[in-house]
C-alpha cells in the first residue's frame, strides 16, 4: 500500500446515514423576473425555516446550496419528518416558491468528518431532481413504523439515473394532525 492509499484510508470511514436534498422549485426564473431583493427575501425565509426545524429535530444542515440544502441525519425518522415538516411549513406560509425534496439512506464514505460520498447521497440528489413542486420522494425502504407525522403514497418502480435497477419510490407527506 502506498503512502497516498494509507492516508486516504485514515481520513475516511464507512457510516450509515440518511440524506436529503431540498430545493425551492422555480427559483432561477423567480430571480430573473423579480430581481435580487425579493430573491434574497425568499432565500432568507427558507434558510430560517430549515435551520429552525432541523435544529429542533437534531438534523444537521450539511450545507446550503443556493436555493437548496443538503441535510444529514444519523437516524432516518427525524430526517424524514424534518423534510416533510419543512415542506409543509413552506407551503403553509404561502411561499411563492414550492419545495421539492429527495431522501435516501445507506452506507457512505465519510471523509475528514464532514463530507459524504456514496450511493445514498447520489440517490437523494437524483430524487430531489426528479421530484415535482410540493413533492418529497424516497425509496420505499425508507418507510418505517416509527414515522409518526408522515404518511406515504406508493409510486411504484422508477428508473433513477446512475442506478442499474429500478427503485420502488414513495411520496412522503405530512399527516393532517402534524404541525
Amino acid at each position: 500500500m502506498t503512502d497516498v492509499d494509507q492516508t486516504a484510508r485514515s481520513v475516511g470511514k464507512r457510516v450509515d446515514r440518511t440524506f436529503a436534498f431540498i430545493d425551492l422549485s422555480g427559483f432561477t426564473t423567480f430571480m430573473d423576473t423579480e430581481g435580487d431583493g425579493p430573491s434574497m427575501d425568499v432565500i432568507t425565509g427558507f434558510r430560517a425555516v430549515v435551520r429552525r426545524i432541523a435544529g429542533d429535530r437534531g438534523v444537521r444542515v450539511a450545507k446550503f446550496l443556493g436555493d437548496g440544502a443538503m441535510l444529514v441525519g444519523v437516524e432516518p425518522e427525524p430526517l424524514v419528518e424534518t423534510v416533510v415538516e419543512i415542506e409543509a411549513c413552506v407551503d403553509a406560509a404561502g411561499s411563492v416558491l414550492p419545495l421539492r425534496a429527495g431522501i435516501a439512506r445507506g452506507w457512505v464514505l465519510l471523509i475528514e468528518g464532514e463530507d459524504h460520498i456514496g450511493d445514498a447521497v447520489n440517490m437523494a440528489a437524483r430524487l430531489c431532481d426528479k421530484a415535482q413542486p410540493h413533492e418529497v420522494l424516497a425509496p420505499a425502504t425508507m418507510v418505517s413504523g416509527l414515522l409518526v407525522n408522515t404518511t406515504n403514497e406508493n409510486l411504484g418502480p422508477h428508473q433513477i439515473s446512475g442506478f442499474a435497477e429500478p427503485i420502488e419510490l414513495v411520496r412522503l407527506v405530512a399527516t393532517e394532525t402534524s404541525n
